[in-house]
């Protein structure tokens, strides 16, 4: 008895994976390679793998590219939050708060330049002149 491939050859091709093959497929249905083959060139098997493969790498990059947005946007929030509570510290003057505000103003300041992919450089400079600031501030008893 000769047997037919089935509609659903591609599918099961598409199932395989990495290990995909066109032996395999004749194999699962009982048909020669020879069937496989003709069905794939006829149906273009290769082409319509290489446009789902096409189609899943675009949607992956879309995916992780959506993810980082949003990622950074977080950071960015989270960075905002602790600079709006390290400038109320700042605004209150007292030794050890400013001086953990300051810590918590440089270490909000680098997430959002970071999150915002600017030069870290700049920031520091930045920094350091906010902490020297608050040093000689401590100093003077203010």
């Amino acid at each position: 008895m000769i047997r037919k491939l089935p509609p659903e050859a591609f599918e099961v091709y598409l199932s395989q994976g990495l290990e995909r093959s066109y032996s395999a497929v004749a194999k699962h249905f009982g048909v020669s390679k020879v069937a496989v083959t003709n069905r794939a060139v006829k149906e273009k098997w290769q082409e319509r793998l290489a446009k789902i493969e096409e189609e899943a790498r675009d949607a992956f990059d879309k995916r992780a590219a959506q993810s980082q947005e949003e990622m950074r946007d977080r950071h960015m929030k989270v960075a905002r939050a602790i600079q709006t509570k390290a400038l109320q510290a700042l605004q209150r003057h007292s030794l050890s708060s400013a001086i953990e505000a300051v810590k918590a103003l440089e270490t909000a300041v680098k997430m959002e330049r970071t999150a915002a992919r600017e030069v870290s450089e700049r920031t520091a400079v930045i920094l350091a002149a906010v902490r020297s600031f608050c040093e000689r501030t401590s100093d003077s008893g203010h």
